[in-house]
């Protein structure tokens, strides 16, 4: 499959490419510093400012699919940058006719109790409210979008690297918890339950989430 991965650099977007590349789909990824990225068969690097939806859309089109791993957490306005970022990725996915977008979510917006999501709690860790913040209005506008088949998918609390196992449990919009009471993920874990997604649809225009 030819996939476009936007922000493939990153700690969850470098997870996402390894394993794309080692299913043995073309990736194109969109970074916006490609000298980050070393060649490897199935793999184009293209250089990119996200916001600049014209240009993305020119760089998205002929793609089967897009998967979003942008986020603002270098940024000093946080979720204001997040949020003109993933305008543009909307638009621009649409802009160029690919049928499929693939974001990658936060945790905040999960549920801790009917109601409650764990960003709005006073044990919500302070340093990431506004990226959480970012990934929950992100998941809104997608809920609001009826032209592209996306998918939102949300990882455990705790996302770190680790090892991959292929072993997990797959929710919905609660925060889910193993029998220790921990709500984890490695990135490696994350990169499968997303990849497994676009290849095998199965939550269309949802929110998923994924935990050991």
């Amino acid at each position: 499959m030819k996939i476009a991965l936007i922000g493939a650099t990153g700690f969850i977007g470098n997870g996402l490419l390894a394993e794309a590349l080692s299913r043995g789909h073309q990736v194109t990824a969109l970074v916006s510093r490609p000298e980050r990225l070393a060649p490897q068969p199935g793999l184009t690097v293209v250089g990119t400012d996200v916001m600049d939806q014209h240009t993305l859309a020119s760089q998205l089109a002929g793609h089967e699919a897009v998967i979003s791993a942008f986020s603002g957490h270098a940024q000093q306005d946080v979720r204001e940058y997040y949020g003109r970022g993933v305008d543009a990725i909307i638009g621009a996915t649409r802009q160029a006719g690919v049928p499929r977008l693939l974001a990658v979510g936060g945790a905040g917006s999960l549920e801790v109790a009917p109601g409650v999501q764990a960003v709005d709690t006073p044990q919500f860790p302070e340093q990431w409210k506004a990226s959480a913040l970012g990934a929950r209005d992100t998941l809104e506008k997608l809920r609001k979008e009826h032209e592209l088949d996306w998918t939102f998918l949300s990882p455990a609390a705790l996302i770190e690297p680790g090892q991959r196992t292929g072993k997990f449990r797959i929710g919905g919009d609660q925060l889910l918890k193993d029998a220790q009471g921990e709500s984890r993920i490695s990135v490696q874990d994350y990169a499968v339950a997303m990849l497994d997604e676009l290849e095998q649809p199965s939550h269309t225009r949802q929110r998923f989430s994924v935990v050991y």
